[in-house]
């Protein structure tokens, strides 16, 4: 969803943006915005699972949102609305656009026409040749963190693999 910067700590995070388990990982991720500011990119991996039928488009959904420049607002936004999505699916996609004040006709097209159905597979398909097997998942520092079966320390762990990155960086 957004470009690497040079020299700056990656976490990938692969999400979906149906999944209740990603919903709850948005507090520590806003925890590791806060703390970390642009040192830490924080870039979105998508991995819709097959068991929420909405996933797919909200992934795209996500990319249209990035080019339109709001992009983690709008992720974070129908996070917060995982089971609306599951009862409205792309309606719900297009009218959070227009909350956003993103071009909600531009972010339906881009559901029309699957624009982005590449950079999702791709992303699917980078996740399931690392391992990812179910979201949330991060890496960083190459290594991986799996959040879908417990979240439980994942926040101290990454916070731990962040400072040491940005320490040898700093050398």
């Amino acid at each position: 969803m957004s470009n690497t910067t040079p020299g700056r700590p990656v976490l990938d995070v692969w999400c979906e943006l149906q999944c209740p388990d990603c919903r709850a990982a948005l507090r520590d991720l806003r925890t590791l915005r806060s703390r970390y500011g642009d040192a830490l990119e924080l870039r979105l991996r998508h991995f819709p699972l097959e068991k929420h039928r909405h996933a797919y488009a909200a992934a795209q959904a996500a990319e249209e949102a990035a080019e339109q420049g709001k992009g983690w607002p709008y992720v974070e936004a129908v996070l917060d609305r995982t089971e609306e999505l599951a009862e409205r699916g792309e309606p719900l996609l297009v009218e959070v656009a227009g909350e956003l004040g993103l071009d909600a006709e531009e972010m339906d097209t881009a559901l029309i026409d699957g624009r982005h159905m590449l950079v999702v597979d791709a992303d699917q398909a980078e996740g399931k040749a690392i391992g990812v097997t179910g979201t949330p998942t991060y890496v960083i520092g190459g290594e991986r963190l799996d959040g879908g079966k417990s979240q439980e320390g994942l926040l101290a762990r990454i916070e731990e693999i962040a400072d040491r990155l940005l320490a040898d960086q700093a050398d």
